[in-house]
């Protein structure tokens, strides 16, 4: 494509007399010599130049003038911005209104309808004239062969075939007339008026007639007056000379107007006198406002950042170009139409419930993303902040080093991709990972972990970490509360965010599974994979990076938010789209607007992960081993819609983040300093209110749906009978039941029971149990009343029933029956 801004679009009111000379020459050998009495000319020159004339080319290649591209909504309709290098959307003559076709013939070549292409007359009028004048006081181009010029201008593949388009030369006007007569054999002339309205200049970007009513008038060309309509055709010849915006300019173009364009509209019938009068004397306003151009220039500053993804997006597909040159020239030129999947409603919920915890000056930035689970549409992208390159007002950098070194904050203006780009740390929101991890490699969710505070792990770490085992290299996570202590099964777990059962958990499941897991879905992991220090080298030696379950690595609300879609949507992952629906120039569907999914796990195990995710955000599971929520009040703002989600915490709560989802929609959010995200404390207060009305606010109108219940396999496992322990030593009945495949722990209060004391009072669970689960033994304080009967003692995380009775050690017999938590028991 041309260079555009090597393109002149201002014809001067001046031109070369020796051009208009030659010009008139050569026009007048095409016909005869005779046409220029005035002129000597020998018959040798004549045939010379007849002769070259004829073996110009006369094929003119025109390519598609460049086009603007819209940008809409999800609902189709509400205009989010426009792409374009040239403001042009071509329109059909019978969609321009009557006067405006007569005008731009008054004002640009009275005889059109009467000659071939090129108008002899004219030629030679305009020479005589210019003679007499001793300049040029008229010209000789006619309006095919100003359409001729710019459509080479648009065709051309270099700037200097821009300059020869252009440039004020004879062999210039020898070639648009060589053209312009071959042209008129060829179209119309109301195609060739057509075209020539829809690629001519009009001044403030805008370009072919649909523009300059926009622009001037805000209102399409069939819609305009003729008083209108004679002062845009009055443009043409200067657009910047008659520029009507400028007090200057004004003047100008309505004197053109009035005492030239309406003239001659007159002269041709096609008005009145007395309408050329009343033209004269109409209003003129203009209400018609510049089109905007790009993401800076949104109708709702709110969708900047959504807009700025969208750019992002596009660069990046190879549909669209073989590089980002060529692709964001397509978006710019191209009149592509699309629809993109931001919900207006949405996002102005999100900012709403933002700024009513975080408002747009601090420094601290509130963000929320959107997804829709199964497709990877793109709702929302919200956050404190205004999308502008303006940033001369800023605040202070609330990192000192990038202060002192004159860096501003980012508040309240950037243009930085906050929600899509860099990333923050998601805390414990990354158990989600570890636990996807520990489902596909067959742990069940009744698995039972003892908990303690801290854990000694395997992991090895700096002995200067302050997640060090005291004077050892050995990872040593703790818990939030002490409270956190004690047996768990991954429902309860998840739901309480114990730190200390997810690490176990992922020594079991193998951290590099669960690094992969989150690449799986979607998550990326910065920095040189060379580089100890960076995330990416962590990720490529994942199986020593004990605390990634705790979610120390950054990533960005997107990606979190599609991480939660994929789990919401049965395992299916989707790559975050920011359209719907994308139709080229000519009405084409194009397939770059499709989904593109995948299956990320097998959905039993997206299932399971989901039933779990229920617990923080205080829903019911199908199975209810719910024990503790850390964001307890989401269910109840959600109202009746099934929900789940995580919480996360980084270490002195650098960042709060909260994830909510349903089958519909995954809302990621985090309140963390752009600037210094490491020197900065918050609570889960603003995010947690922000994601938990958001999320209510999107699912508004839309039915409820269910998560799908996992399989009973994958949340117990495989049941083995638990041998009974009653009234045996505890290092006997210890022995027992880690010979049966199950882990142990005493509890540290004696219970009544009719056992002696010190011995097994009972043990929960009792009955059966996933294998590999962690048994509770009670130890009897000897005081009788205790239960009696039956094997057994106590329920507990996916145990069964009750009784003491008996004494010593009873190995298990036959697999028995057992009653799952959701069925009746007798």
């Amino acid at each position: 494509m041309a260079v555009d801004w090597m393109r002149r679009h201002d014809r001067s009111l001046l031109s070369n007399a020796f051009s208009l000379l030659i010009c008139g020459l050569l026009a007048g050998v095409v016909v005869a010599a005779a046409a220029f009495p005035v002129v000597a000319m020998s018959g040798l020159v004549a045939k010379a130049g007849a002769d070259s004339f004829d073996k110009l080319p006369s094929a003119l290649t025109v390519q598609q003038s460049p086009q603007i591209t819209y940008v809409y909504a999800s609902d189709g309709k509400t205009q989010l911005s426009t792409f374009y290098d040239e403001n042009r959307r071509d329109v059909r003559l019978a969609d321009v209104a009557k006067v405006m076709q007569q005008a731009m013939v008054a004002a640009e070549d009275t005889r059109f309808y009467q000659h071939g292409g090129v108008d002899l007359r004219g030629v030679a009028r305009a020479f005589v004239a210019n003679q007499s004048a001793g300049g040029t006081s008229q010209g000789a181009s006619t309006l095919t062969m100003q359409y001729v010029r710019e459509a080479i201008s648009y065709s051309a593949t270099s700037p200097q075939d821009v300059v020869d388009a252009t440039s004020d030369t004879p062999g210039r006007k020898i070639r648009e007339m060589r053209y312009a007569l071959a042209l008129e054999k060829q179209l119309t002339k109301q195609q060739i008026l057509e075209r020539y309205l829809n690629i001519a200049p009009f001044g403030h970007s805008a370009f072919g007639i649909y523009a300059a009513a926009q622009v001037y008038f805000g209102k399409t060309p069939a819609n305009l007056t003729l008083s209108e309509a004679t002062l845009l055709a009055g443009l043409v010849k200067a657009p910047s000379a008659f520029d009507p915006l400028t007090p200057a300019g004004l003047k100008l173009s309505v004197d053109r107007r009035d005492n030239y364009v309406l003239e001659n509209m007159v002269k041709l019938g096609y008005i009145t006198e007395a309408q050329r009068t009343e033209a004269t004397k109409a209003p003129l306003s203009f209400p018609g406002h510049p089109t905007p151009n790009g993401c800076t220039s949104v109708v709702n500053n709110s969708w900047g950042f959504f807009c700025d993804y969208l750019y992002r997006w596009w660069l990046q597909q190879p549909a669209f170009g073989a590089d980002t040159y060529e692709r964001e020239n397509r978006l710019k030129s191209g009149g592509y139409r699309i629809v993109t999947s931001l919900d207006v409603n949405a996002q102005s919920a999100a900012m709403k419930n933002i700024l009513s915890q975080r408002k747009i000056g601090s420094p601290d930035a509130l963000m929320l993303t959107g997804i829709e689970p199964g497709t990877g549409h793109i709702q929302l992208m919200a956050v404190n902040r205004t999308y502008s390159n303006d940033q001369s007002g800023n605040g202070a950098n609330t990192d000192a080093n990038k202060r002192r070194a004159g860096s501003p904050g980012n508040y309240p203006k950037t243009t930085l991709p906050l929600l899509s780009e860099g990333g923050y740390q998601f805390g414990s929101t990354f158990k989600m990972f570890t636990m996807l991890a520990a489902l596909s490699k067959g742990i069940p969710l009744s698995t039972t972990i003892n908990t303690t505070n801290p854990y000694v792990s395997k992991y090895i770490i700096d002995k200067g970490s302050p997640a060090a085992c005291p004077g050892t290299n050995k990872y040593c996570p703790v818990n939030a509360s002490k409270s956190e202590a004690g047996v768990f099964n991954m429902w309860a777990a998840f739901g309480a965010s114990v730190n200390t059962y997810f690490v176990p958990l992922e020594e079991q499941a193998g951290a590099q599974n669960a690094v992969n897991m989150a690449k799986n879905l979607g998550i990326t992991f910065n920095g040189d994979p060379n580089d100890s220090n960076s995330d990416a080298y962590r990720a490529r030696y994942g199986d020593e990076w004990g605390s990634f379950t705790l979610g120390v690595s950054a990533t960005t609300p997107l990606q979190m938010a599609n991480a939660y879609a994929t789990v919401a949507a049965d395992g299916t992952y989707c790559e975050p789209l920011p359209v719907l629906q994308i139709k080229d120039f000519n009405g084409t569907s194009l397939d770059a607007a499709n989904p593109r999914c995948r299956s990320a796990m097998d959905a039993d195990v997206a299932h399971a992960a989901t039933d779990a995710a229920r617990c923080p955000v205080g829903d019911q599971p199908f199975f209810p081993e719910c024990h503790g929520a850390t964001a307890s009040q989401t269910k109840g703002i959600v109202g009746k819609y099934p929900v789940a989600g995580k919480t996360g915490t980084t270490d002195h709560d650098r960042t709060a983040a909260l994830i909510a989802m349903t089958k519909q929609s995954a809302v990621a959010g985090i309140i963390a300093d752009p600037d210094n995200p490491l020197d900065t404390h918050y609570s889960h207060t603003e995010v947690n209110y922000a994601v938990q009305h958001t999320l209510h606010d999107v699912m508004v109108g839309k039915p409820a749906v269910n998560f799908v219940k996992p399989s009973d396999k994958i949340a117990y496992g495989t049941r083995v009978g638990v041998p009974t322990v009653k009234c045996a030593s505890v290092d006997d009945a210890t022995n027992a039941l880690k010979g049966a495949g199950f882990g142990t722990t005493v509890d540290p209060t004696p219970v009544p029971s009719d056992c002696p004391q010190g011995a097994v009072a009972k043990t929960s669970p009792s009955g059966s149990a996933s294998k590999g689960s962690i048994i509770t033994i009670f130890v009897s304080d000897g005081t009788g009343g205790g239960p009696s009967g039956g094997p057994g003692g106590g329920g507990g995380p996916g145990g069964g029933g009750g009784g003491g009775g008996g004494g010593g050690i009873v190995p298990p017999g036959p697999k028995p029956t057992f009653c799952l938590p959701l069925c009746r028991r007798n």
